[in-house]
């Protein structure tokens, strides 16, 4: 039974702070970035290192509290806290160890994409990470992980050497390839089910500081035209290009034309990771196709070009996310997707078609708990909105069109991206074959299931 006694126990071990409600920093704490989840946890311990985690641990496990584990706050289905559990908050455990002769970076579970960025880029260095800078390493890694640099250096978990972890009963163990290898594959893909990651060590690249990097713009009568002429363009792209398509509200952005402002237009965001001058050949028959209304593709900062879409995606703001795995953008899923992107909901929701191919198809299926290396896109209908009292809209107009483009595509998905498991074939559809070992692999580091605040992998029982 939890009493004062035990908290206070359990408090003069956290070198970091244990907050409850009446604490000050309590409702800054527990607030997600995604505002429609406002779990309240009974008790927040704020982490400053490993022996707090396994302190935090052993006293849920002692107590039957209820566990969430926080590292950035960022998931889209705000599994980060729990009502009436324990939030183990990572964010405090956010330091990033770049080693620039062995091109390696040590990084804690809380760290944020940005604080790796601002490290790695001192030596002109970096990892395959997302594309929003506040994204937290932990979530993102342990789903697989994916953003400019993936098709050519692949996911976040191709480029994981090794993680330190603390498991349901308190131990502290190594994944890597020589270390508990059936956990090692787990958590490349397999989310947050098989223990909290206290570090990760990562593989690290040349990227950068400037690299090319811009959208050039379409009008919504011009964009199926556009898509199938991005299409072909990404069949035979190399791999220091990337580009995603995404359809949106025109913001009031200088290069854009006043008259585009506030209409639903095509973003075909590119960024070429090399030679600017072998880039701007690169990416010449794509900025010149068609009738593009502006073009704003230039030397970037690589630092740079990985905060420019934060502002899209502000803390605070209510979030409901729909994707599916596509092989390819066939003509009936590009007609579909114009039909979507005529009916959004509010100006701040989006559909963003991100190219993946490359480096990350050159990976068997099997070689990680991420599954989906023959995927040659994904399409996320992001369904985003300021109030409550708007929440059917932009939820029913992402869950209509998510819908009627299944009727296309083959039914994966990426497990980052789910907002919530609102059916029984979410397992399926996010691991695919390597949904029965991830099982097994649950069941040997939690046979009972404590690590259930995520998209659960229910141990096997044949584990």
């Amino acid at each position: 039974m939890m009493n004062n006694a035990s908290l206070e126990q359990f408090e003069t071990k956290l070198r970091g702070p244990l907050l409850r409600p009446e604490s000050d920093d309590y409702d800054n704490t527990r607030r997600l970035w995604n505002a429609m989840v406002d779990q309240k946890p009974a008790l927040i311990a704020r982490c400053t290192g490993v022996a707090d985690v396994v302190e935090s641990v052993n006293f849920a496990q002692e107590h039957s509290l209820p566990l969430a584990v926080r590292g950035g706050g960022h998931n889209v289905a705000g599994l980060a806290s729990v009502d009436d559990g324990l939030m183990i908050d990572l964010s405090l455990m956010d330091s990033v160890h770049v080693d620039p002769e062995e091109r390696t970076a040590r990084v804690q579970g809380g760290a944020t994409w940005s604080a790796v960025d601002h490290e790695t880029q001192l030596f002109g260095l970096a990892t395959p990470s997302g594309i929003i800078s506040t994204t937290g390493v932990g979530g993102l890694t342990l789903g697989g992980g994916f953003g400019w640099l993936s098709r050519k250096h692949g996911l976040t978990v191709d480029n994981l050497l090794s993680a330190d972890l603390v498991t349901a009963g308190g131990e502290v163990v190594k994944a890597s390839p020589n270390n508990n290898p059936d956990l090692f594959w787990a958590i490349r893909g397999g989310g947050g089910n098989f223990g909290i990651v206290t570090s990760f060590e990562f593989q690290l690249h040349d990227a950068g500081p400037q690299v090319l990097f811009g959208p050039t713009i379409y009008q919504l009568k011009d964009a199926a035209e556009a898509l199938r002429h991005y299409q072909a363009f990404a069949s035979d792209a190399p791999n220091e290009c990337t580009v995603y398509a995404d359809f949106m509200t025109a913001p009031p952005l200088p290069f854009i034309p006043k008259e585009v402002q506030g209409t639903t237009v095509l973003f075909m965001i590119q960024m070429y990771v090399g030679s600017i001058e072998e880039g701007l050949e690169t990416l010449k028959p794509l900025r010149e196709f068609g009738n593009p209304v502006a073009d704003a593709v230039a030397p970037t900062l690589y630092k740079e070009a990985q905060c420019r879409s934060d502002p899209l995606f502000p803390k605070g703001r209510r979030y409901y996310w729909k994707s599916h795995n596509i092989t390819a953008l066939s003509d009936e899923i590009i007609d579909e997707l114009v039909s979507c992107a005529k009916k959004l909901p509010t100006a701040q929701c989006d559909i963003l078609i991100q190219q993946l191919g490359g480096r990350i198809n050159e990976v068997a299926p099997d070689s990680t708990a991420y599954p989906h290396r023959k995927s040659g896109f994904v399409a996320t209908l992001g369904a985003q909105w300021e109030q409550e009292a708007q929440d059917d809209e932009p939820v029913a107009w992402a869950r209509d069109c998510h819908a009627a483009l299944g009727e296309h595509v083959q039914g994966s998905a990426y497990v980052n991206f789910l907002s919530h498991n609102e059916n029984q074939e979410w397992l399926q559809a996010a691991y695919g074959n390597n949904a029965d070992r991830l099982r097994r692999v649950k069941a040997q580091y939690d046979p009972n299931n404590f690590f259930r605040r995520n998209h659960n992998i229910v141990p096997s029982a044949a584990g």
